[in-house]
């Protein structure tokens, strides 16, 4: 990276963009930004010293970052090429970056301990950061979520290695150089990009040549893609129970989730799940596999997942007593959903569970609203609000009816707008609800945590 003092981030309230402008300010570089929505990330960015805008505004950016000698433009593949902004830092010639290539440059620059998948990344690798920044190695990381330990989607450190979330979307994953990465899952996804499924699998086979030679790969068991890896790779798989990786001895009882966690490295007994839900299970031995590899000792490995908090939005409890249960979860692929509602069957056998959902982007309803209808047909009453569009304009035909039409018959089920949520809310009486979606009904949920402690 060549000598900077000012960064400029087109989209810079997106999650990931958002590490990495923290990685600069904490650098003590210019940081500025246009975003299209103030949110509260962007608000917490603004507390830190981050210079942001909301409005498409040449005039806007700041004299500092307007120098092309001196200004790194980092952008967000959501934005449009027809963006002014993005178009006059193009007519003039700046060093213009996506997000993904940064993180290869840091992947070059430090161990890269990346985590792939469609689903579960963001779990596993916060797992993983928590897990190495509790060790005697530490760790740097930039993660999709913000991480309840820290309060922050970003670790900053001395150590060598860097956790980091690796995205397959627009094939931004292609960018690293991982020196480990864990592949936890490869359900077709992002099909508005890639256009089949083979290509997502290709996609990925590519990701495993890009790991350094002397690195590894930790990869679940059963996946349907072809892995191609460099001489010198070591090679792991790992499931729930089998693989070099595995759990055994797994007791799930009053709330709480123990397990023995197998290694063929040491394994490690009475391993307690500091977040326990079902799914983490098998994602804690995949950060637990990757930080043992990384050099993590057993006293380390079993603290640091004993004192994971979870991640905000991933399976993110707000209420939790014998009257009420109220959580919200990011799922938004069809896997993640039918993973959400089998974790919470089994945590609450005997309990009414209501979701609402909001599906994620016309293109991703088109292509599997009959998976999506399959998954929340496992729950027992389904209320569904209008698609998030995020990037994407309307198609025609594509609405929620299709999922709400491909419903198991007997579930209780109804669409509602967004708008009407909290009155809804309001108006209704639950014993286990959860919020599904990748969208902004999330930004609800502070409201809806409010409206049913009050009841």
């Amino acid at each position: 990276m060549k000598d900077i003092n000012a960064v400029y981030f087109v989209g810079a309230g997106g999650i990931g963009m958002s590490a990495i402008a923290r990685y600069f300010l904490k650098k003590g570089l210019v940081v500025a930004g246009y975003d299209k929505t103030p949110s509260t990330l962007t608000q917490q960015l603004e507390k830190e010293g981050m210079l942001i805008h909301y409005t498409e505004d040449v005039n806007a950016i700041p004299a500092a970052c307007k120098q092309p000698d001196s200004c790194l433009v980092i952008y967000t593949p959501a934005i449009p090429e027809s963006h002014q902004e993005l178009q006059y830092f193009r007519a003039h010639g700046f060093d213009i970056q996506k997000r993904a290539q940064v993180l290869g440059t840091l992947t070059r620059q430090h161990k890269g301990l990346c985590v792939a998948g469609t689903h579960g990344k963001t779990t596993t690798s916060t797992m993983c950061a928590h897990i190495m920044h509790q060790s005697h190695l530490d760790c740097n990381a930039f993660l999709g979520g913000i991480s309840k330990n820290y309060g922050t989607n970003y670790i900053l450190s001395d150590s060598d290695f860097v956790v980091i979330e690796a995205d397959e979307f627009d094939r931004s994953f292609h960018w690293l150089s991982p020196y480990m990465t864990v592949i936890t899952s490869t359900d077709p996804d992002h099909l508005d990009i890639y256009g089949t499924k083979e290509a997502y699998l290709e996609s990925f086979r590519h990701y495993t040549e890009l790991i350094q030679p002397e690195g590894a790969l930790i990869i679940h068991r059963g996946l349907e893609m072809q892995e191609n890896i460099p001489t010198g790779v070591r090679r792991y798989d790992y499931a729930l129970t089998e693989g070099d990786f595995h759990a055994e001895n797994i007791r799930i009882e009053n709330g709480e989730i123990t397990f023995d966690f197998i290694s063929p490295i040491e394994s490690v007994k009475n391993v307690a799940l500091g977040q326990p839900v079902p799914i983490n299970i098998e994602n804690g031995i995949a950060a637990m596999a990757m930080a043992q590899l990384a050099g993590c000792t057993a006293d380390e490995l079993s603290n640091g997942l004993k004192t994971y908090g979870g991640v905000d939005r991933r399976f993110d409890f707000k209420i939790k007593n014998d009257r009420l249960v109220f959580l919200s979860d990011y799922a938004h692929h069809p896997k993640e959903i039918y993973q959400s509602a089998k974790s919470i069957r089994e945590l609450y056998k005997n309990r009414k569970i209501t979701a609402i959902f909001q599906p994620h982007l016309y293109t991703r309803t088109r292509d599997f609203y009959k998976d999506f209808a399959d998954a929340l047909s496992l729950l027992d009453e389904v209320i569904l609000t209008e698609i998030y569009p995020a990037r994407e304009q309307p198609i025609e035909g594509v609405t929620s009816e299709l999922i709400y039409n491909h419903l198991r018959p007997g579930i209780e089920k109804q669409i509602i707008r967004k708008a009407d949520v909290l009155q809804f809310i309001k108006d209704h009486s639950f014993d286990v609800l959860i919020v599904l979606g990748a969208g902004d009904l999330d930004n609800m949920v502070p409201e809806m945590t409010k409206l049913l402690n009050c009841k």
